[in-house]
């Protein structure tokens, strides 16, 4: 019950309630946010709208806005515009404030137009961005000129707010003491948009659904065909000859047995069972790997149903509920396993389970939250979401694990292989170097990164530049096909070890399955030197440390469906052959 009573009170933190429905009468107040600005070259480095010397309209304060716990994440600071807006009324150009420049603001002011900073406003949920200023280069030298003039075209359809237009001008050009006037004016017009349809302006179906996002698509499909035939040809007339092989070894006397032909999968039946090195740390990254895996279908499949773009923060948001809803799946994986392996320290497992990610998360957050903090970015978290999040993972995170270590030690911790366990390993013994783990690692991750190298693109693009992903369904089908190559890859790689007679093909699957998160790794260092125009320690740590939290999340899921795969198919040819 208690478990229950903290998930609604998370649910009611996380997602945040309409204070009303979007309706608005005539001359109603229609509230101007100001979110924050930021060099143009990457929209992850943030400030509040007023670190820059903007000045508040005298209108009274309202207060600054309640942002959920995804809005804080995403650096999101709402603060009240001072602009007298009301519904279908149209405003006349209007003097906001006049403003003396003192020799720091100039400096701050051109700071933001020399790096091209932007700013961001939202007006009924609706995003407006806007450049600070420009350069002039037609003389010599170049003049800084700030936009010291907003005019909104507000489109409007009987009761609801369905477009909105910023056009800036008041070019004036900024040096110490000089007199700024800063204004607005606001233009309302019907609009025949209905309101659901509302945000398709700010989505890009020509980039996403391009010929070449189809085309990769195809491509990876028919991938999938490729390797799941080429699987089928390899392995089942492999194992035919090796089904056949051992069947007339088994015919055979003692004597003439011994003198047949000694090497082979079958030759490890006794140790391919064998529980890995380091079982504990084995089975934590599997659980975490099915926790993430679970938790990347369920978020994506709400985003295909919800629409998460029109709300800010939503699917960060959905995405920690998700995590925290889908602990026990981490609990009921990596416990079950553990248990089977003969491990008797499951509280280790399973705390070692549960703060595998977030610790990771955890690390690289407050290392970028340190430099946002220097830096007095909108990034830096808030000290109490900090504690809302340690909440998160202690009271709800925590127990929900435990429950699903308990259950899953119960349910399915008895170990039932097909073979028996030799008390003493069998030596390895020397292999061609083609059938090394390590190069097998390498080589496993080419083919799963092959089928989604495309949709990461797009997916960069939209985190790190200025287009809302919105094809989940595309990020869906994307994800099934990972996760067949991955398990074709890894079954192979995994065969190609166990006929080498080397039975250490727990830990080589998942890292067959995990380096793909390698490759992915490499890509984004790729992008950011060829993509983006990121410069300066905070937009380089921060670009790499949360790419870096990406990739090991990846890695583990990748890892995960590559050894679960393998483990049926080990499981399913040591069935099929009778060994004693």
């Amino acid at each position: 019950m208690r478990v229950l009573l903290s998930l609604l009170l998370l649910s009611s933190f996380l997602v945040k309630a309409d204070e009303h429905d979007h309706l608005y009468e005539v001359d109603e107040e229609v509230v101007l946010w100001m979110n924050t600005v930021g060099p143009y070259s990457n929209r992850q480095e943030t400030y509040t709208y007023f670190s820059l010397p903007f000045c508040k309209g005298e209108k009274k304060e309202i207060g600054h806005y309640h942002e959920t716990m995804g809005e804080s994440l995403l650096g999101v600071e709402l603060e009240f515009s001072g602009l007298d807006i009301k519904f279908r009324t149209n405003t006349k150009k209007t003097v906001v404030c006049q403003k003396k420049l003192t020799e720091t603001d100039y400096k701050t002011l051109l700071y933001a137009i020399q790096n091209s900073y932007y700013y961001q406003m939202y007006l009924d949920d609706m995003p407006i961005w806007g450049m600070v200023g420009e350069i002039d280069n037609s003389v010599s030298p170049p003049a800084y000129k700030l936009y010291t003039h907003k005019r909104l075209d507000i489109g409007y359809n009987e009761k609801q707010v369905v477009d909105v237009n910023l056009t800036t001008d008041g070019r004036v050009d900024i040096r110490p003491g000089a007199e700024l006037t800063f204004t607005y004016e606001v233009q309302w017009s019907k609009s025949e948009v209905d309101f659901s349809k509302r945000f398709d302006k700010y989505l890009d179906p020509s980039f996403f659904q391009h010929r070449i996002h189809w085309f990769s698509i195809f491509n990876s499909f028919m991938m999938v065909v490729f390797l799941v035939g080429l699987v089928w040809m390899i392995l089942v007339r492999t194992l035919r000859k090796d089904y056949a092989r051992y069947q007339k070894e088994d015919s055979l006397d003692d004597l003439d047995a011994d003198l047949g032909d000694e090497y082979g999968w079958k030759q490890v039946h006794g140790d391919v069972f064998r529980p890995p090195s380091m079982p504990l740390l084995f089975s934590s990254c599997i659980g975490a790997g099915y926790h993430v895996f679970t938790v990347a279908v369920i978020t994506t499949i709400l985003a295909i149903v919800g629409e998460f773009y029109t709300e800010r923060g939503s699917l960060l948001s959905a995405a920690i509920f998700v995590y925290a809803a889908c602990s026990p799946v981490n609990g009921y994986a990596g416990g079950s396993m553990y248990a089977r392996f003969g491990g008797r320290h499951w509280i280790k497992q399973m705390l070692l389970g549960t703060f595998l990610l977030p610790s990771m998360v955890c690390g690289v957050a407050f290392l970028i939250n340190f430099i946002a903090i220097y830096y007095h970015a909108s990034r830096a978290i808030p000290f109490t979401i900090m504690l809302a999040v340690s909440a998160i993972c202690l009271f709800v995170i925590l127990p929900l694990t435990l429950v699903g270590t308990v259950i899953g030690r119960n349910m399915a911790g008895t170990a039932d292989y097909p073979c028996r366990v030799n008390a003493v390993p069998r030596p390895i013994p020397d292999k061609k170097w083609f059938v090394q783990p390590w190069l097998i690692t390498l080589a496993g991750g080419v083919l799963p990164f092959g089928s989604i190298f495309i949709e990461m693109y797009f997916i960069f693009t939209s985190f790190w530049a200025y287009k809302i992903y919105y094809v989940y369904g595309f990020m869906l089908l994307v994800t099934i096909i990972l996760s067949i190559v991955t398990v074709c890859v890894t079954i192979v790689c995994s065969y190609f070890l166990l006929n080498a007679e080397d039975y250490r093909w727990r830990w080589t699957s998942f890292a067959c399955g995990a380096s793909t998160a390698f490759y992915v790794y490499m890509y984004s260092m790729y992008y950011f030197l060829f993509k983006t125009k990121m410069y300066g320690l905070f937009q380089t740590v921060f670009y790499f440390g949360y790419m870096g939290i990406f990739a090991a999340a990846l890695g583990l899921m990748t890892g995960t469906i590559g050894y679960v795969g393998t483990a049926k198919f080990v499981r399913k040819i040591y069935q099929t052959v009778k060994i004693d």
